[in-house]
């Protein structure tokens, strides 16, 4: 059973992929690491960390697509679920800290020796131990998702009521961890790490460590979609999207299948968080925020909905993009990506990857059909000279 979940996954376009990706994880280390920083290619530390955020941001691409391009659901909220997993890694780096931080309390972080906590919340206990943290940065995310789905999809919430309610969830989130009572470092959040299970955050070595394992977890993950999508399951999963009222009419639990759907992609964008913060060194409030939700939807919408591949390319392509016209043409940013999208709905609706598949499918038809043709002219030329012989 397990063995065949893993080949549906090798699908040619997912192998390759993921080969690129596990190439990239042993090259742009390599590049940092073994090249002198004299030779043209190599790969400064900076531009590390910035690729290691892209592939973040393509992992939490690849969450949403597997919600919205598989089962119809659009969430303007995933940027909660990213911003759990962030908060998740940075109370665990945070607890790495000790007595190195400003006021030296070997327990209390200093935002809170600052506004004069007396002894550490019950929920950060545990958060000094790695794989309790990891734990938390599935189950966290994974919960918030359970809780709010059973209710939304048990209630039937569709369209862009579920958009709307998923948005509302991501901007109360935001305002709550805005507040210094809350204990997440208020407006300022969580920084100035350290290091991460013994090593210095930000050497060289373990940036360019986090960078391949952003590439490998997005590979995995990858798979996982894949599998999932090309089971009976991802089978049911598409029906939903495309007639849920003809799903349930035929005996399936549709609130169940969207639940279990909207878990996992809630994981998936927490394991992308957690990555996220010990590369950038900071995770705020500001991360939960309803225009960065918005903005992975037009990374995926970029990259092509449904096609798990195109949301990975779109927010690559996108974010680089950000970087180029921020540093460049920091007042047009905002104008450009409306632009974009516009561009992309009105002449690429399918999205880069989806249009070229489609080319590439009308192609094929075009191929068969002409041999078609060709094979029938053949077989009337045959059929003639042999009634002329008669």
């Amino acid at each position: 059973m397990i063995t065949g979940f893993i080949l549906r996954a090798l699908e040619g376009k997912i192998v390759v992929a993921v080969a690129i990706l596990l190439a990239f994880a042993l090259l742009v280390p390599a590049l940092n690491l073994l090249v002198p920083e004299t030779s043209a290619f190599h790969i400064p530390t900076y531009a590390v960390s910035l690729m290691g955020k892209y592939l973040c941001y393509a992992l939490l691409a690849l969450a949403l697509d597997l919600v919205w391009g598989y089962c119809g659901i659009l969430s303007l909220g995933h940027g909660a679920f990213f911003a759990l997993g962030g908060y998740a890694m940075g109370m665990y780096l945070m607890r790495q800290i000790g007595s190195r931080g400003v006021y030296g309390d070997p327990i209390l972080p200093d935002f809170m020796v600052f506004l004069n906590w007396k002894e550490l919340p019950w929920f950060w206990h545990g958060m000094d131990m790695f794989w309790f943290a990891m734990l938390m940065v599935l189950f966290v995310p994974g919960l918030l998702a359970f809780v709010f789905g059973w209710f939304a999809f048990r209630s039937r919430v569709n369209g862009v009521y579920l958009s709307i309610i998923t948005q509302a969830m991501t901007y109360a989130l935001m305002l709550a961890f805005f507040r210094n009572d809350m204990g997440f470092g208020g407006n300022n959040g969580l920084t100035d790490y350290k290091e991460i299970i013994g090593f210095n955050v930000q050497a060289d070595g373990t940036r360019a460590v986090l960078f391949a394992l952003s590439a490998i977890m997005l590979s995995i993950c990858l798979l996982l979609a894949s599998a999932i999508t090309r089971s009976k399951f991802g089978k049911v999963l598409v029906g939903v999207r495309d007639a849920e009222s003809r799903v349930r009419f035929l005996g399936f639990r549709v609130e169940n299948i969207k639940l279990f759907t909207f878990v996992v992609s809630a994981m998936m964008a927490g394991i992308a968080g957690a990555l996220f913060v010990p590369q950038v060194g900071i995770i705020n409030p500001g991360e939960f925020a309803p225009a960065n939700s918005i903005e992975v939807v037009v990374w995926t919408a970029v990259g092509g909905r449904g096609t798990l591949i195109g949301p990975i390319i779109g927010a690559v392509l996108v974010n680089a993009g950000k970087s180029f016209f921020t540093g460049a043409f920091p007042e047009f940013w905002l104008y450009a990506l409306g632009g974009l999208f516009i561009a992309v709905t009105l002449f690429l609706p399918k999205g880069i990857v989806g249009t070229v598949q489609q080319a590439m499918a009308r192609r094929k038809d075009y191929a068969q059909a002409a041999k078609v043709s060709a094979a029938a002219e053949a077989g009337i030329g045959v059929e003639m000279k042999r009634e002329a012989a008669e």
